[in-house]
């Protein structure tokens, strides 16, 4: 398995916006395992997002499909910024099957 855990700052007011775009993206994406959206409880414009796939590869492949692209799109105006990605290799836990690779 492929994870990701990031941290994306929206503009200020607008991260409610942010967070329905993303969530309105996510609903079928091939490979993709776990796609979860956290509000920052001590940061009123940070979001977390944890993604689980299959592999890189998959994720790498959703972000050409057109829905993504649209949501990208309609959502930039609205993110201040990234302030970082962690790569990670899941191998499983509570919602995924257990790993014995990796």
């Amino acid at each position: 398995m492929y994870g990701l855990i990031g941290k994306m700052r929206a503009s200020r007011g607008h991260r409610d916006a942010v967070m329905d775009l993303l969530r309105a993206s996510t609903g079928a994406l091939p490979g993709c395992l776990s796609y979860i959206i956290a509000r920052d409880p001590a940061d009123a414009d940070a979001i977390w997002v944890t993604e689980v796939w299959t592999d890189a590869e998959s994720h790498k492949a959703s972000l050409q499909l057109p829905e993504v692209q649209a949501a990208i799109a309609k959502a930039r105006p609205f993110i201040a910024g990234f302030e970082f990605q962690v790569e990670t290799h899941p191998v499983g836990g509570f919602g995924l099957a257990d790993s014995k690779t990796g």
